[in-house]
């Protein structure tokens, strides 16, 4: 099996290229613009390794992707290159358009093309997963949870488009046949995760003794996935699901943020013991602009229809991660020189920046 994975420098992704490569034995072309959040030393596990190749470039650049398509001829593709943080989208919208929206219309448009080129056998083999976020469906109240016929309520620049990104997917398989699947996941958290991200932030504030942000009073509710459960799940609904149809990916670990900081605080307390507690740490700060009160992912379709089950509960993902943070410095160090861990996405930031233009 050869698979084309985009964005697989960055987090969800070089998980993914991991698991092909490592635990599946496919063969991987690995395509990754490398943003800020996107880093080859993600990839070091299997970057010596005769199936995979890596290549830089951007999945809005049509020539670039044609020619990967070209000369690679993939069986799949895993599409997960995106801007992702909602932080970030709040002051810099466009290039999450350009990247979500265009970028994904250019994977479909030479994706179709490149199909519509195969042979008959070779066509019916092709898949194309277009991995999306459960923040396209808004916001929950206190119960209920997202299924696959959520309608669609995006909050913020970042959900917004990739709730267009979904669409156009869907669109490419309805209308061109393109055999695409679409899947919607929770919160990752685990190994190479970008430090802006609250996990990785608090576990890296807290080792270096700094203050631990969390947005309004903590009482946001989300659902956490462990990103090597994520990638297995990935892989299966590539494999299996239903041309044109969505599967929702979730880990069925919903956390109060406040919950999820103190329980680190806890691990770090253990692991990397202080004077004093690193609880004393927590600050609470302005809260995110349109911030979703609550996700919560229903996964009975994949768990039934395709057999995936989530294998970390959150506490034993988040000691993993903990120590993995912990025991890599190597990693997370040269990206915190670039990212020093001060707050983003401030409105009053991009009423400067908009002023000064």
């Amino acid at each position: 099996m050869r698979v084309l994975v985009t964005g697989g420098a960055g987090f969800i992704g070089s998980a993914v290229v991991r698991h092909l490569v490592l635990k599946k034995g496919h063969e991987v072309l690995t395509v990754d613009k490398l943003t800020y959040a996107g880093t080859q030393t993600s990839l070091a596990a299997v970057a010596d390794h005769s199936n995979h190749r890596f290549l830089k470039a951007d999945i809005c650049d049509q020539r670039l992707i044609t020619e990967a398509f070209e000369t690679f001829r993939p069986d799949r593709v895993m599409h997960l290159a995106a801007e992702s943080h909602v932080d970030r989208s709040i002051t810099g919208a466009r290039a999450f358009i350009e990247t979500n929206v265009f970028g994904t219309f250019n994977m479909l448009e030479c994706a179709r093309c490149y199909w519509m080129s195969l042979e008959p056998k070779q066509r019916q083999v092709f898949r194309f997963l277009h991995v999306s976020t459960d923040e396209v469906y808004g916001s929950l109240s206190d119960q209920g949870l997202f299924t696959e016929q959520t309608a669609y309520d995006p909050s913020s620049p970042y959900s917004a488009s990739k709730a267009s990104s979904d669409h156009l997917a869907k669109a490419w398989a309805r209308t061109y046949g393109l055999p695409v699947v679409v899947s919607n996941c929770s919160n990752n958290y685990g190994p190479y995760h970008f430090p802006e991200k609250l996990i990785p932030l608090v576990i890296i504030n807290a080792l270096e003794g700094r203050p631990l942000p969390v947005y309004g009073t903590g009482a946001n509710v989300r659902d956490w996935l462990y990103v090597e459960d994520h990638a297995r799940a990935l892989d299966l609904i590539a494999e299996r699901g239903l041309i044109g149809e969505t599967y929702n990916v979730g880990g069925s670990n919903e956390r109060r943020n406040i919950e999820v900081v103190k329980r680190i605080c806890e691990l770090m307390d253990k692991h990397r013991p202080q004077p004093s507690p690193h609880e004393s740490l927590i600050s609470f700060v302005a809260d995110r602009p349109g911030h979703d009160t609550r996700y919560a992912i229903d996964a009975t379709r994949l768990e039934k229809e395709l057999g995936w089950k989530a294998v970390e509960n959150f506490d034993s993902g988040i000691e993993k991660t903990v120590l993995w943070y912990l025991e890599n410095e190597w990693w997370w160090n040269p990206l915190r020189e670039g990212y020093s861990g001060g707050r983003l996405g401030l409105l009053d930031e991009l009423a400067e920046r908009t002023s000064a233009a």
